[in-house]
């Protein structure tokens, strides 16, 4: 269900449950957070999804578990964040829930026009993991990271782009040529030299 490609230095993971609207498992994020952790050789790296939607957040049988508290998906976040070089989401559908911290956690973030975005850790009763508000913060400002997490608002992929929360809407056909292009320089350069400007951009 977890799907990794290398590619010359550009590692690709795909989430691969479709049927399931890539809902994710402890044993998914586990194995998400372990790529993660192994990629130090990387170059580039891109996050993407199969089906329409990128990730409906928890598996729900496993999230009324206690999937939903696990310290698995701070560990998946935390991982994707330490690493040096460019982490690009490249959004096939909507991202919902727990699996926008993985995205958060990313230096780009692409999306189709039908992408949705919500996170309704309120009006399912947790807390988000540390890590999310603080990275939602960052890019979109405290009252929008409100409207999110506290209003439960689910918004569009254009709100998403005038917000700051995307960086580029693609059609689905252009996607994944589009997350490939963002990665030619970085992949070119030194690796010392991608790596001193990523620091930079901090």
């Amino acid at each position: 269900m977890i799907e990794l490609v290398k590619e010359d230095g550009l590692w690709i993971i795909t989430i691969n449950r479709p049927e399931k609207a890539n809902s994710l498992t402890e044993a998914m994020l586990t194995e998400l957070a372990e790529i993660a952790e192994s990629a130090q050789e990387a170059r580039a790296l891109i996050l993407t999804g199969t089906g329409k939607v990128f990730s409906a957040g928890a598996d729900l049988e496993e999230a009324r578990a206690g999937l939903a508290l696990s310290p698995v998906w701070e560990r998946l976040s935390s991982a994707l964040a330490a690493l040096p070089c460019l982490k690009i989401a490249a959004l096939n559908g909507t991202l919902a829930g727990g699996a926008n911290g993985m995205v958060l956690a990313c230096d780009l973030r692409i999306c189709v026009p039908s992408a949705k975005f919500f996170y309704p850790v309120m009006k399912l009763g947790f807390l988000p993991q540390p890590s999310d508000p603080k990275r939602m913060a960052a890019l979109i400002g405290p009252a929008r990271t409100k409207l999110i997490l506290v209003g439960g608002q689910k918004i569009t992929a254009t709100e998403a782009y005038d917000y700051g929360l995307v960086d580029r809407i693609v059609e689905p056909d252009a996607l994944m040529q589009t997350a490939r292009d963002l990665t030619v320089d970085t992949m070119a350069a030194k690796p010392e030299i991608a790596r001193g400007i990523m620091d930079l951009c901090q």
